[in-house]
């Protein structure tokens, strides 16, 4: 079993490509910054270009032999998801793919495609961008697909009577629903990989309590007063990315694992191999969930 991983353990990945959503900041921008100081070439998908070119002169000051180059990508449009995955597809190689960007909103939002922007975001734009990659992936032998998710996980329900939060809205009910879905999502994506022989694989990942930007859409009571008290119990940023990286580079990952840090409920610590909830593995929700995914974005990952 995976255990006691942190960024130390990366191995050299010189030679390899990885595309990270959300890698302007927090775990996503950790994970970027390691890898490349381990001589891979790092895609950097971005919603702003602004934020995106100063992540690359943060890194590259640090690294400055750093390969990054960034990907434009809006999760919340379909049109940027496609656009992006076009612009992947131009690498020789695509080693890894990691899924992580997420947003989490106090009052409902739509995307430029109409969903509800939480689960529009976190779940159907990284499922769209996903099936248009997987022919890139599956170029390259051994590729991997890291599916970021969350504790919030195991209070998620999936509400397909109100898949747009049409009737409700719950900021901590959608979040834990997307990071629910994304599970669904990463244990299908699994068992038909696994169904086609496929050399990718696909795993995922969660940072525990490491805080990050997200914290900003909670409300002030929680950011001013609970945060700092359970902060000392919390990975900082850095060490949140350390499951992400054992998922993206340990040797012997397998498809269908799942990682997060080995402290007290998860919430701090070195990265191993971990369980997620039963819910998270029903597949009949998760073919529901599929079915309703390929409906809604219009991609068909084929699998």
């Amino acid at each position: 079993m995976i255990a006691n991983f942190t960024a130390a353990d990366v191995p050299d990945q010189s030679g390899k490509v990885f595309f990270i959503t959300g890698a302007n900041t927090g775990i996503g921008f950790e994970a970027a910054t390691v890898l490349a100081a381990r001589g891979a070439r790092v895609l950097l998908g971005c919603r702003s270009r602004e934020r995106a070119e100063d992540a690359v002169a943060r890194l590259t000051g640090t690294y400055a032999a750093a390969d990054v180059s960034i990907v434009d990508v809006d999760l919340g449009d379909l049109n940027s998801v496609r656009s992006a995955a076009g612009r992947v597809a131009q690498e020789s190689r695509l080693d890894g793919f990691i899924a992580n960007a997420g947003v989490m909103y106090a009052t409902r939002r739509t995307t430029a495609d109409g969903f509800e922007a939480v689960l529009g975001v976190n779940h159907f734009g990284h499922f769209a961008l996903t099936g248009l990659l997987l022919p890139t992936l599956e170029r390259t032998q051994g590729a991997r697909i890291v599916v970021i998710s969350s504790q919030a996980h195991r209070d998620g329900r999936i509400d397909f009577d109100d898949i747009d939060a049409v009737v409700s809205y719950s900021v901590r009910r959608r979040y834990s629903q997307s990071k629910l879905a994304n599970l669904l999502f990463m244990y299908e994506l699994d068992r038909r990989l696994r169904a086609r022989r496929s050399s990718t694989i696909v795993v995922a990942a969660h940072p525990g309590g490491a805080m990050t930007e997200l914290t900003r859409h909670l409300s002030a009571f929680v950011r001013r007063v609970a945060m700092p008290l359970f902060n000392p119990f919390f990975n900082s940023v850095p060490e949140g990315a350390w499951p992400t990286l054992a998922a993206a580079t340990h040797p012997d990952v397998d498809g269908g694992q799942y990682f997060g840090p080995d402290g007290l409920y998860q919430m701090s610590g070195r990265a191993q191999q971990v369980d997620s909830s039963r819910r998270s593995k029903d597949p009949v929700v998760a073919g529901r969930l599929w079915d309703l995914s390929v409906e809604m974005t219009g991609v068909d990952p084929g699998v």
